[in-house]
């Protein structure tokens, strides 16, 4: 008899301590009882009938899946090459283990269909321009396809956006061309403006009695003495006019 109860008790505490579950804070347990949906567990020390219940805990902090590299075809038949990552987190524990086998993996492959989709329907600027309104895009689509399962996806978010070597070729030389063009225009606006301040300043020195005279004074005494050189000077305009009124009286 004595023994009878040393084996009896045994199994209750066998059973006892193998009930024994924790469920962190960040976590919560979905209990199946002889594979039917009972109840949700919060945080804290928790016990199951292990005869007849399971529980599964799912963490409910944002997770974070990338999705590998994918070959898309943009709206103007560009193939590019992008990857992005999934930012996701689950609201409701007991539809994201009831609903799905996985439901890390289908987030995953749900963001992969998307990235196609909305990737097909734009062109390779709008691609490369307006990335987070397109990624926008996705996560809008794939938020809606997965609100069923209790997950909410917070961002999605596109990494790299891989180009095939031709169109980098062709961007690079349009960027060249762009930057040539400009350097024109500033180059052709400098010398309108130097042009305009050259004009102002021959009437300024027109104008002013002895402004030409005094100019060519200085520019002489400016040059350095070099022999190999030889140096024209212009005579003012003032220094003829004075020689016509000497030939003239």
């Amino acid at each position: 008899m004595y023994a009878t109860l040393l084996v009896i008790g045994a199994i209750i505490l066998f059973f006892f301590f193998a009930g024994i579950r924790i469920v962190n804070e960040y976590e919560r347990g979905v209990v199946l009882n002889f594979g039917k949906y009972t109840k949700t567990k919060m945080p804290g020390f928790r016990w199951l009938f292990i005869v007849s219940q399971k529980m599964m805990t799912v963490d409910l902090r944002v997770t974070t899946v990338d999705v590998p590299r994918q070959e898309a075809i943009t709206k103007d038949n560009v193939p590019v090459g992008v990857n992005a990552v999934v930012y996701f987190r689950v609201q409701k524990p007991e539809l994201a283990v009831l609903k799905v086998k996985d439901f890390r993996y289908a987030v995953s492959q749900y963001a992969v269909a998307a990235l196609r989709d909305i990737i097909g329907g734009v062109d390779l600027d709008t691609l490369l321009v307006e990335r987070d309104r397109v990624a926008t895009e996705i996560k809008q689509m794939v938020d809606l396809e997965t609100d069923p399962w209790g997950i909410d996806v917070t961002a999605i978010k596109m990494q790299d956006i891989e180009l095939p070597a031709s169109m980098k070729r062709s961007m690079a030389a349009q960027a060249e061309a762009e930057r040539t063009k400009r350097a024109i225009i500033i180059k052709s606006l400098g010398e309108a403006e130097a042009a305009k301040n050259l004009s102002q300043a021959a009437q300024l020195l027109t104008s002013t009695k002895g402004g030409l005279s005094l100019r060519t004074l200085e520019t002489i005494d400016n040059l350095q003495a070099d022999p190999s050189k030889t140096v024209i000077f212009a005579l003012p305009t003032e220094i003829m006019e004075g020689f016509k009124k000497i030939v003239g009286n």
